[in-house]
């Protein structure tokens, strides 16, 4: 099948495209966004169990113990349907907190918070299906989709942070407030799950820019795209391939040890990015900043605030002239100066101080991750651009594994 130029697809259904990424990547995190945002009303109702430090702990193992296989299997798997189910598993997940909340009316105890941790394995199963899954397919397509998906996940965190203060200061002055506004909060979000399920499933698939990518990637031999072609009217057998020489190379690829190997530098970048980000955020900003003039509402700004700049940070421009390999290594390394920056400014300094801080800890993550996804696909054909999205999502999730884990030193020393 002969392609046209990609430029005249390019005008067509563009800006519906980058809208509906996106709003994929605001829903792909919305769930776990949701939890950890709504810290506050969980240390209220479980004051001794540490559900800041506790939550993610149960949900990461879970997490990147799915992604893990879906990379293993990620050539031959159904895109469309891992998609699709990881959406609407987030979306019956965030309901049925609300609905342990109404049964439990609103009390706390161990009985909930096991509830509570049972209904995040949920979460964490159906987040290790997206996440490959979005991040694999829009590997295959132009950098500014991905960028576009990018900020949208980032864009999660602002959203959620802005609906919860805007939730609590609504409801803080009624009996229950806290638990109100909580419960607003995530029927909204569960609202929005379920939207994006419909978007990709009628909607995403059938934009000619995105038909013309995954047409592209099945003439070079990926499998995945084939039931996202189908539900938008295409026939995969229409995708021919020249039987000769040429035709068989067209259907190489590079093996999944060979892309890790060429591109270890950015993997290691992409775990030690989040390292560092999830040793700090968000238990140590939660709980280990100390009393400040903003009292219950200082965890919610501090949260709120490295949500925001790590939303701008995928927003600044990225090329190889203004970045390369190396330097985004040597940035990546350098970023743990900040261990001890946070560690000291929260013992002697400013709550102004640990506002700066948190800031320059957004805005790197953002630019930093936005730096690594757009520059490991380049160069690739479809079914290995696939491959590196699944993997570069798995090593995004080892760092926040690991760096959740390293959050609970902040502990050492306090009775623990």
């Amino acid at each position: 099948m002969a392609f046209p130029d990609e430029s005249g697809w390019k005008v067509q259904g563009r800006i519906m495209e980058s809208i509906i990424c996106w709003l994929l990547g605001v829903g792909c995190l919305l769930s776990w966004n949701s939890i950890l945002t709504i810290q506050d009303y969980y240390q209220y109702l479980f004051p001794d169990y540490h559900s800041a430090r506790v939550l993610p702990i149960v949900y990461e193992p879970v997490v990147l113990t799915i992604t893990a296989i879906l990379t293993y299997y990620e050539a031959t798997l159904n895109t469309r349907k891992q998609i699709i189910s990881g959406f609407l598993l987030v979306f019956l997940s965030n309901a049925a907190i609300i609905v342990l909340d109404l049964a439990t009316s609103g009390g706390g105890g161990f009985g909930r918070f096991i509830g509570l941790c049972s209904i995040v394995i949920i979460v964490a199963v159906a987040q290790g299906s997206l996440e490959g899954g979005l991040f694999g397919g829009l590997s295959m397509m132009c950098p500014e989709f991905m960028q576009n998906f990018l900020s949208g996940m980032a864009a999660s965190g602002i959203l959620t942070s802005c609906l919860r203060l805007i939730t609590k200061a609504a409801f803080e002055n009624s009996r229950s407030g806290l638990r109100k506004g909580a419960m607003v909060f995530l029927s909204i979000a569960t609202s929005f799950m379920l939207l994006c399920a419909v978007l990709y499933a009628f909607v995403f698939g059938k934009l000619p820019i995105v038909k013309y990518h995954r047409s592209k990637a099945a003439s070079e031999g990926s499998k995945t795209v084939a039931a996202d072609l189908v539900a938008a009217g295409m026939e995969v057998q229409q995708i021919g391939i020249a039987d000769d020489e040429e035709g068989h190379k067209q259907l190489e690829r590079l093996t999944t040890k060979q892309l890790l190997i060429q591109n270890l530098d950015l993997a290691m970048s992409i775990l030690l990015i989040h390292v560092l980000t999830l040793s700090i955020f968000p238990g140590f900003l939660s709980e280990d900043t100390g009393k400040h003039s903003l009292g219950s509402w200082y965890a919610s700004v501090l949260i709120t605030v490295h949500n925001f700049l790590d939303f701008v940070g995928r927003y600044l421009p990225v090329s190889e002239g203004i970045l390369s390999r190396k330097v985004v290594l040597g940035a990546t390394l350098s970023r743990f100066l900040l261990i001890p920056c946070f560690y000291f400014t929260a013992k002697y300094g400013s709550q102004g101080w640990i506002i700066f801080l948190t800031s320059f800890l957004g805005l790197s993550n953002g630019y930093l991750t936005l730096s690594v996804f757009t520059m490991a696909p380049q160069g690739y054909k479809g079914p290995e651009q696939n491959a590196l999205g699944n993997l570069f999502a798995l090593f995004l999730l080892i760092g926040v594994t690991l760096g959740i884990a390293l959050n609970w030193m902040w502990l050492i020393g306090k009775g623990w």
